[in-house]
């Protein structure tokens, strides 16, 4: 592997994006998600998509600048008119975020597939890592769970509009305001939650800091039907991936059904943030004041055991 002083931020442990310093008060954080479509609007799906794509960014304490578009389409199959509609909504959310389209690149392809390369700035001594939560920290997130479940059951045509809708709302709601109020109070540590799921994200982020890490399920946000999906057996293929590699690392006596939902891969899903135990209740307020209504403290930072994930 190549060293350079000014890598920050590489493939040494497993982290949201990359980053490389420019200057002493700049560097660029760099990221790429793309994915198949979870919802059927292909406009919606565009929203989507970008939310998605600059979360890392936002988790990392950085603000999104540029993007290129990645697209993969079956122009056999699909009208031109899909992805237009596609990156129409794309746009939409790159221009409330203030990102730039520079460009992209379309190959014919039998899936749809859609997403960006972005990439943000930050200062170097304002970084926000995964690796660097302490003993004593309290965990908040701030979006629900079950995306990934809900999005099987939709398949299925088995949602509820009002489900749907909420789904659709946390995932094209831009973690912005939620990465601003976080670097106001300042925090050790944060991560958005993905395709890993919560408990694989956490786990990621308990590695990483040599820390253990208690979830309470009692204060998961969770979405409507996620629990009534998931006993009928809606799961998405990701839940089980997530569930054979990450269960090892748990600690737990609960359910398959309840593990099943921390295990749910997530589409733009909250940020999970490790802040000092008396910031906490400060940074949860004020979360809640500014709109983001499903914030929720739903864990702690322990010593031990060291690199394992406790669930009560």
């Amino acid at each position: 592997m190549i060293k350079d002083s000014h890598l920050l931020v590489g493939l040494e442990k497993p982290a949201d994006a990359g980053i490389y310093e420019l200057t002493k008060d700049i560097a660029i954080i760099q990221t790429v998600d793309y994915f198949t479509p979870i919802v059927d609007d292909p406009y919606t799906f565009g929203q989507v998509a970008v939310t998605n794509a600059l979360s890392d960014i936002y988790a990392m304490g950085g603000k999104p600048i540029t993007a290129m578009n990645i697209v993969c389409f079956p122009k056999k199959e699909l009208k031109i008119s899909v992805l237009r509609e596609i990156i129409k909504g794309g746009i939409e959310k790159m221009h409330e975020a203030g990102v730039l389209l520079l460009g992209g690149h379309t190959v014919d392809d039998l899936e749809l597939k859609y997403g960006l390369a972005a990439t943000g700035i930050v200062h170097p001594k304002k970084i926000v890592t995964n690796a660097n939560a302490h003993p004593g920290d309290k965990l908040i997130l701030t979006k629900p769970l079950g995306t990934g479940i809900i999005a099987t059951a939709i398949k299925a045509g088995l949602a509820k509009k009002e489900t749907v809708k909420k789904i659709i709302q946390a995932m094209t709601t831009l973690n912005e305001r939620a990465a601003k109020i976080m670097l106001g109070l300042g925090v050790n540590a944060c991560t958005d939650i993905t395709g890993f799921g919560l408990l694989g994200h956490t786990y990621q982020l308990a590695v990483n800091s040599n820390v253990g890490i208690k979830i309470y399920l009692d204060n998961v946000s969770i979405f409507p039907e996620t629990k009534k999906f998931v006993k009928e057996g809606f799961v998405p293929a990701g839940l089980y991936a997530n569930r054979d590699f990450y269960l090892p690392h748990i600690e737990t006596n609960l359910s398959k059904e309840n593990l099943d939902i921390l295990f749910d891969p997530q589409t733009s899903g909250g940020l999970l943030i490790s802040v000092p135990e008396k910031k906490s209740g400060k940074l949860l307020e004020k979360l809640l004041n500014e709109g983001i209504k499903d914030a929720c403290l739903i864990g702690e930072v322990i010593a031990k055991p060291a690199r394992k994930i406790v669930v009560v």
